[in-house]
């Protein structure tokens, strides 16, 4: 018997996703765990799987729509089997999708089926919209931004019509062949003399818009301190040459200095906290979040029980959360707990700066730059490579002390970094 696949809830007190795109067309055969769609949440871009196996008789949700959570998505059983008498209304707590799925096969004609939204035909005509939506992937609406092109102006040639890669490409190509033969443009009025500034808007994300919410937030409700400190790190590059020479698993800096905060974590135990309205929560694990860089915004894996690993398992774990942050391929549940983050700048040559707390957490570590520098040592002045860090902390659930007492133990593991991975 055909069941309706409805929007799952994808994080915690999220009541809706956007539907990013189908990963499958209406026909194809499906079985229960198969990926048939990603949705944007807030955090992440993930992928919904079927619930259970069968054809997909009908896309119903729109990609590019917001869909609550429980609102219809798809319609999935056996092959020809009728639609009739499925109910496809408002069954989530927010009401229903958006809108209806253009279909991803050839058009033809759909039988009306009552409750069921009819099939739009597909179509390459320019600035094909429906209900008042142009539809396009999202590679090709971030081409268009990136060329200054107007969306509505594109002939699509996707499935139903929708604007993909090569039609921005095609786009693109065309506007450079006809620049050269086009007139010069004559003001037709005296030029002003006031300054003038041009420039295009980019929507926000929901990505975007969560950082910025959150990290707004942090800032107006966690009274933020700032612990700095410069640690000599000859030893501990010296300490990750020896380990690559025979490592399985490439080791990089940050991995080091992530394995150095669970040390002094597990040292300082009352670091390892968290605030809430109620109480200050204190983690038996030292969960520790790696802020890594996308093309979206930055995004916080969280590594658990830190403390548990080798170093070569804690390199694999960053760098598999590396690259599926910057395929969009990230759970919801990664990217949630922890007390503490680290974000490691030092790649781009910056030597110092203070980062904002990510709340929850109770503090955040920012790493500069290993350079060589001056310093004193026996009262002789020798050249060693130091790296700055700041450790921003939350004053409400951690005091100074704590803080400079943790800063003191974190130093002196980068300064003597066997310590670090054993």
């Amino acid at each position: 018997m055909a069941a309706v696949m409805r929007m799952p809830e994808l994080a915690a007190n999220t009541p809706e996703a956007t539907l990013v795109e189908w990963l499958v067309a209406e026909g194809a055969s499906v079985a229960a765990g198969d990926a048939i769609a990603s949705a944007e949440t807030a955090k992440a871009t993930v992928d919904i799987e079927a619930e259970i196996g069968g054809h997909i008789l009908r896309l119903v949700a729109t990609p590019g729509s917001d869909v609550a959570v429980g609102a219809p998505l798809a319609v999935i059983g056996a092959e020809g089997e009728s639609l009739a008498g499925l109910d496809l209304g408002a069954d989530g707590p927010d009401g229903p999708a958006t809108g209806a799925a253009p279909s991803l096969q050839a058009p033809g004609p759909a039988p009306d089926v009552p409750g069921i939204p009819a099939r739009p035909e597909p179509t390459n005509a320019p600035g094909r919209q429906i209900g008042g939506r142009i539809f396009a992937s999202p590679l090709a609406r971030k081409l268009v931004r990136d060329e200054g092109l107007d969306l509505s102006e594109l002939r699509g040639t996707g499935p139903g019509g929708r604007i993909v890669r090569r039609d921005v490409t095609a786009a693109v190509a065309k506007r450079a062949a006809a620049a050269p033969a086009a007139p010069p443009v004559r003001p037709t009025a005296p030029a002003s003399t006031e300054p003038t500034a041009t420039g295009h808007d980019i929507p926000h994300t929901r990505l975007r818009r969560a950082i910025a919410s959150r990290l707004t937030e942090s800032k107006q409700t966690a009274p933020h301190f700032y612990v700095r400190a410069s640690a000599r790190v000859d030893a501990l590059l010296a300490l990750r040459e020896q380990i690559n020479e025979h490592a399985t698993s490439r080791i990089s800096v940050n991995d080091l200095v992530v394995m150095a905060v669970a040390k002094a974590h597990q040292a300082m135990p009352r670091m390892n906290v968290i605030w809430t309205p109620d109480s200050v929560r204190q983690f038996d694990s030292v969960d520790i979040a790696v802020a890594v860089a996308t093309a979206d915004g930055l995004v916080t894996p969280v590594v658990r029980s830190v403390e548990t690993m080798n170093v070569s398992a804690l390199a694999t774990a960053t760098r598999d959360f590396a690259a599926r942050a910057r395929d969009s391929k990230l759970r919801p549940d990664e990217l949630e707990g922890g007390s503490i983050t680290v974000t490691n700048l030092g790649m781009y040559g910056t030597e110092d700066f203070a980062a904002i707390i990510n709340p929850p957490q109770s503090s955040i570590l920012a790493v500069g730059a290993a350079r060589e520098s001056v310093v004193v040592e026996e009262s002789q002045c020798v050249v060693a490579r130091t790296m700055r860090v700041t450790l921003s902390v939350d004053h409400r659930p951690i005091d100074g002390a704590v803080a400079a007492q943790w800063m003191q133990e974190f130093v002196a593991l980068l300064e003597s970094p066997l310590r670090i991975v054993t």
